[in-house]
């Protein structure tokens, strides 16, 4: 499946709040800080330059990528493509491993 695909649900910080009010009996206010302040904590660590692992989850990463040759797609002219730091996610063997057996359990 690709992100074009309409059967591709996509869950949202909002939904996510919703799951831990249902789940954990937070009432929804509660829920939504505990998202938000969860996602402002990994966001400052990469910020700070360090990178977040979630045990069983996943690692976020930076990589930082040097300057390189690009071209206009609409003239064709020659430009550079700056130096960036990028954020990469890799996703643990344990998430791989449950995410596979759902899938093909579909």
């Amino acid at each position: 499946m690709h992100s074009g695909d309409r059967s591709v649900k996509t869950m949202t910080k909002a939904e996510l709040a919703e799951a831990l009010f249902d789940r954990l009996g937070l009432n929804k206010r509660e829920a939504k800080d505990m998202v938000d302040g969860f996602f402002d904590e990994i966001r400052q660590a990469l910020e700070r330059g360090e990178s977040v692992k979630l045990s069983g989850f996943g690692n976020f990463q930076l990589r930082d990528k040097p300057q390189r040759p690009g071209r206009n797609p609409k003239t064709g002219e020659e430009i550079a493509i700056t130096a960036r730091r990028v954020v990469t996610f890799h996703a643990s063997q344990k998430l791989k491993a449950a995410v596979s057996t759902t899938a093909s359990a579909l």
